[in-house]
């Protein structure tokens, strides 16, 4: 290998990502979930995404049993709630409302746009577990600015062209 893991995490940085949350409940019924940024459309028929997550998450077990799982795409000024998700050691949902979602998965208000997903299939990733989810309901805010992620930071649009 001609390259250390911190010069193949620079590099990869400079692709900007979107900011997700993604949730679901475990098998208590339990709500929890994580900030995301490795998400990505795949398929539109079968309307299929992706995202992965860190095999030393405390959350990925509960992920791999998780039947149903909802991501966030968030809004620009959402950076609270991606921090408080990237956390590990804090009751994430307390004293935030929510509703159920399918599968009863908890819907947090005010993303850009959120995709309720039906677990389609799970890959192992190298240190990751890749999540592969059926698309079964969404919701849209077409007019929001995403949360944007770039070199380690959170970044906002501050144009967009039109072709």
């Amino acid at each position: 290998m001609e390259f250390d893991t911190r010069s193949l995490r620079d590099a990869l940085g400079l692709f900007v990502t979107g900011v997700t949350v993604i949730t679901a409940r475990n098998e208590a019924g339990v709500p929890f979930g994580v900030t995301a940024n490795s998400f990505n459309s795949v398929s539109m028929d079968p309307p299929l995404i992706l995202w992965s997550l860190s095999r030393a998450s405390r959350n990925v077990s509960a992920f791999k049993k998780a039947e149903h799982f909802c991501v966030h795409i968030l809004r620009e000024n959402q950076q609270e709630l991606s921090r408080r998700f990237a956390m590990s050691d804090i009751d994430k949902f307390e004293g935030m409302e929510f509703e159920p979602g399918a599968g009863g998965v908890p819907i947090l208000p005010g993303s850009a746009a959120r995709l309720e997903c039906r677990t389609y299939a799970q890959h192992d990733g190298g240190d990751h577990v890749i999540f592969l989810g059926e698309v079964i309901r969404i919701a849209a805010d077409h007019d929001a600015r995403p949360l944007l992620f770039h070199g380690g930071r959170y970044a906002v649009l501050s144009d967009t062209i039109n072709s």
